[in-house]
C-alpha cells in the first residue's frame, strides 16, 4: 500500500491539480496533508483523488469551519492532530515540527508527517518522521509532495 503525502498548498490550484495527478497514477490508497490549505476553494481539486483524504489544519487556513465542510465529502480534517491507520501502519499528521519531532521519537507512530517549513525532511531514527517539502511552491520555487511505500515505510519526494 502506498500513502500520498503534501502540506503547504497555499492555493496554488494547479501544483494541487499536479500532485492529485500523480498520486492517482501510483496510485496511493490514501492522501495525507499537513496542513495550509489557505482557503475553501483549495479544496476542490482534492475531490479527484481516487481515494480519500486526511488533513490537519496548518497556522493560514482561514475559514476553518468552511474548509471543514469541504472535507466532508473527500475525507476529514483536524484542528491540530490526525491518527490514522493504513495497512497496518499508525501514522500522525500535523502541522507543526515542534509537536511532529517529539512524536517520532517516542516510537509511538510508525510514519509522523509534518509541514509548516516548507523543506524536506526525512528522517527514520524512531518512527519515519516526514516533512515532503512545500506543495505550493511559493516558498522555496520547488513544489514536492512524497509518496510513502508502507511495505518497505520507505519515502519517495517527487517534484510537481
Amino acid at each position: 500500500m502506498k500513502l500520498g503525502v503534501m502540506s503547504d498548498s497555499h492555493d496554488n490550484i494547479p501544483n494541487v491539480k499536479r500532485a492529485v495527478e500523480l498520486f492517482n497514477r501510483i496510485g496511493v490508497d490514501l492522501v495525507v496533508h499537513a496542513g495550509d490549505f489557505i482557503s475553501p476553494f483549495a479544496i476542490d481539486p482534492l475531490a479527484d483523488l481516487n481515494c480519500r483524504v486526511v488533513g490537519v489544519f496548518g497556522n493560514n487556513d482561514g475559514e476553518r469551519v468552511v474548509l471543514a465542510k469541504k472535507f466532508e465529502a473527500i475525507g476529514e480534517v483536524h484542528p491540530n492532530l490526525a491518527s490514522v491507520t493504513l495497512s497496518d501502519k499508525s501514522i500522525a499528521v500535523m502541522h507543526y515540527p515542534e509537536l511532529a519531532i517529539p512524536i517520532a521519537k517516542s516510537g509511538d507512530y510508525d510514519i509522523v508527517v509534518y509541514g509548516h517549513t516548507h523543506k524536506i525532511d526525512i528522517n527514520t531514527d524512531n518512527s519515519l518522521l516526514l516533512n515532503p517539502g512545500e506543495t505550493g511552491g511559493w516558498t522555496t520555487g520547488k513544489a514536492t509532495v512524497a509518496v510513502v511505500d508502507l511495505e518497505v515505510q520507505d519515502a519517495k519526494i517527487y517534484e510537481l
